[in-house]
């Protein structure tokens, strides 16, 4: 994604008082801002400790702030049992009342790379960002940054939310900078428009699995098991993947541009394609066999509304919902389930009022210990948000502001598939 000439001169125009805010905020202190101490702000660890919170305006409406709670640094052995901490928690509040940008998701140069948050952030023109979505990463050494459930980009949806019930989504209109969090769920099919044939779709933009029992046949419409059906976009990446299998190539309106018995192919812009591996290798050709196809993608809302896509939406992929309605949600992990424990999080949510907030808690450090998933879920509740999701954490966990790393990462800075970030200035679609 390139960055856009509004979202430059946002940057430019906001840069030098961020970047002031950022060296501020970094030591503790920034200018013009509260710098105070206080106990009982975070519900983490014992009453008695110390809490030090640093505030800055980074943008008319938007606010950075980092509260650090617990003074004495935590000894290695005691990083995941300790109630003396320390935490790091660093917050970006944005009101859309007064702010002059917009939230939107944002990723690399296609949708299967993975970059950094800073240059997610930087390439975006954007002033600050956080990592998002949970993502492929080193489960596929081709597309690591394919979205492990919902990628929505601009009211283009790029990659289906998964049925796992454990994932929670945040969307956001960068129109109005209204953003909402829950369970969406998809559907999607392929129909012959003069022959009716019909065909569900499994997924978009992620490879197609070859049945463990129809690896070796290289013609796969002689395949008797069950294989995958999926939707490639031009966004995903440079081609198709290639492999055993058919493939469909369509224009703009639907039409068979050709069609392959093996897969991989680039597509030009206004192009999608159709892979199909296993028996249903077949049921696509057949569908695809004359005239042109009408391809069906429907996203609904946890309460079976569908939700239209329409430029400037966007909705990024968490796991668990952390608080909704103001309450707690987030369900008891199984007895030594990593995943369950301290570690670093990102979090973003929405206010009673409608303010965004998107949050940082670096962990598994002496610095800063991390967080449980209840611990993260109380956190979310004390900073006022009455809907909240876990965003990808551990070594993704990073905020961006003035194409600088905010909170401090246990290692060096991990590339992600995608990323939140606020660009000053209005949205304009293609941007």
């Amino acid at each position: 994604m390139t960055a856009s000439t509004s979202g430059l001169t946002g940057l430019r125009r906001a840069g030098a008082i961020a970047a002031a805010a950022l060296a501020a905020i970094s030591l503790g202190v920034a200018p013009g801002a509260r710098a105070e101490a206080a106990t009982g702000t975070l519900p983490l660890g014992d009453a008695d400790l110390t809490e030090v919170t640093s505030s800055s305006t980074l943008a008319k409406g938007v606010t950075l702030t980092r509260i650090v709670r617990g003074t004495e640094p935590a000894p290695a052995d005691q990083i995941n049992t300790t109630t003396r901490g320390p935490w790091v928690v660093n917050v970006l509040t944005i009101d859309p009342s007064k702010a002059r940008g917009h939230l939107k998701a944002t990723y690399g140069p296609d949708l299967a790379k993975v970059e950094k948050t800073t240059d997610l952030v930087r390439t975006s023109g954007a002033l600050a960002g956080v990592n998002a979505s949970f993502f492929t990463f080193t489960a596929s050494q081709l597309y690591p940054g394919d979205p492990v459930g919902l990628g929505l980009f601009g009211g283009k949806l790029l990659s289906e939310p998964v049925v796992d019930p454990a994932e929670a989504n945040f969307i956001v209109d960068a129109n109005t900078n209204k953003a909402i969090t829950g369970k969406l769920s998809w559907s999607g099919s392929v129909r012959n428009k003069k022959t009716g044939a019909n065909l569900p779709l499994e997924f978009i933009n992620h490879p197609p699995v070859v049945p463990a029992g129809c690896t070796t046949l290289v013609d796969q419409t002689q395949c008797a098991l069950p294989g995958d059906v999926v939707q490639f976009t031009p966004e995903f990446a440079a081609a198709t993947p290639a492999g055993v299998g058919v493939e469909v190539v369509l224009d703009k309106r639907g039409c068979v541009v050709r069609t392959a018995t093996t897969r991989g192919t680039a597509l030009a812009a206004g192009q999608t394609s159709l892979q199909a591996t296993g028996q249903e290798s077949a049921a696509l050709l057949a569908v695809a066999v004359k005239g042109c196809v009408e391809q069906k993608s429907t996203l609904t809302d946890q309460n079976g509304k569908k939700l239209a896509l329409r430029p400037g939406l966007f909705g990024v992929t968490g796991r668990y919902q952390l608080t909704k309605g103001g309450q707690i949600v987030v369900p008891d992990g199984a007895p030594g389930d990593s995943f369950f424990g301290r570690n670093p999080r990102t979090i973003a949510g929405t206010t009673q009022d409608g303010k965004i907030v998107l949050a940082t808690i670096d962990g598994r450090q002496t610095t800063s210990v991390g967080t449980t998933m209840d611990e993260t879920a109380a956190v979310a509740q004390a900073l006022g948000l009455t809907d909240a999701i876990n965003l990808d954490g551990g070594g993704s966990t990073s905020m961006a502001v003035a194409g600088a790393l905010v909170n401090h990462p246990g290692g060096s800075e991990r590339a992600v598939g995608d990323a939140l970030v606020y660009v000053d200035g209005r949205y304009h679609s293609g941007s």
